[in-house]
């Protein structure tokens, strides 16, 4: 892992996001990508601004976001290049990746609340829409340091072997231990386990520290939060699986549900 885009709208999550991630690429000598997205008000385009104003707004933008990057340069000692773009959130990240080359994406979480329960927000949109990987960070948390990694995983599917090197790849930087865990709802399922994933995963591991633990649970959510703090993980690992428009209508993803009620860091790994 080289370099990490971390976005921001200067809002106080996103705050939080960029100095857990300009000090995480401090201790791990990375690069940032500063993007932040600038679209033009929808009432300012009924209002029928004219051009040079909205060009006054874009160089005000540009000239904020390189200040920003300035100051993180300065202040971790770290290389931070600004990076400004204008239309849809997801396109333009995905834009943002390739030209940068970049390695993983750092957004901050908004708290819990009604709406982001029914409606999401940037962060889950972004989750479920952009293939690379993604650190959400939640308001309350800092950065200090990650020794332990809860990788949970449907361990019945199998895990592809680019997730699995993701992973390693994480734990590796950052010298952790990883957790593999999976919640099972009935304790019959526990037997139904493909030892021939679990090898597969062990295999796609080696060469880190790690262990595998189970439980069996009706509430897949609640048991990993319980995981977390019984383990006193810095760091969830989750796979989002993907369902189709009927299913989508009455699922809930497990990994949006956690990004928007966890207490640590969440990395959503998408192939």
């Amino acid at each position: 892992m080289k370099k990490v885009i971390v976005a921001t709208n200067f809002s106080e999550e996103a705050e939080n996001a960029t100095i857990y991630a300009a000090q995480a690429a401090a201790a791990l000598n990375l690069e940032l990508v500063l993007f932040n997205l600038h679209n033009v008000s929808i009432h300012a385009l009924n209002a029928r601004t004219s051009s040079n104003s909205m060009n006054h707004g874009l160089a005000l933008a540009k000239l904020e976001l390189a200040e920003a990057a300035q100051k993180l340069e300065k202040e971790y000692q770290i290389k931070v290049t600004p990076h400004i773009a204008s239309g849809d959130i997801t396109d333009e990240l995905n834009r943002c990746f390739v030209t940068h080359e970049a390695d993983m994406l750092v957004l901050g979480m908004p708290e819990k609340s009604v709406e982001q329960d029914l409606l999401g927000n940037t962060t889950t949109l972004v989750i479920n829409k952009i293939k690379y990987p993604i650190m959400a960070i939640p308001k309350s948390v800092k950065f200090e340091g990650i020794k332990k990694i809860l990788f949970a995983c449907d361990v019945t599917k199998g895990v592809h072997g680019i997730i699995l090197e993701r992973v390693k790849s994480v734990a590796r930087s950052f010298g952790a231990k990883v957790e593999v865990f999976y919640v099972c709802r009935k304790q019959h399922e526990l037997s139904a386990v493909d030892t021939e994933h679990l090898d597969s995963i062990y295999a796609g591991l080696d060469g880190i520290d790690y262990s595998y633990n189970n439980v069996t649970s009706d509430s897949v959510v609640e048991s990993i939060k319980d995981e977390i703090k019984e383990t006193s993980s810095d760091l969830l690992v989750m796979v989002p699986y993907k369902y189709g428009f009927l299913s989508s209508m009455v699922h809930r993803s497990k990994t949006r549900m956690m990004a928007s009620e966890s207490n640590v860091p969440l990395l959503s790994l998408n192939l």
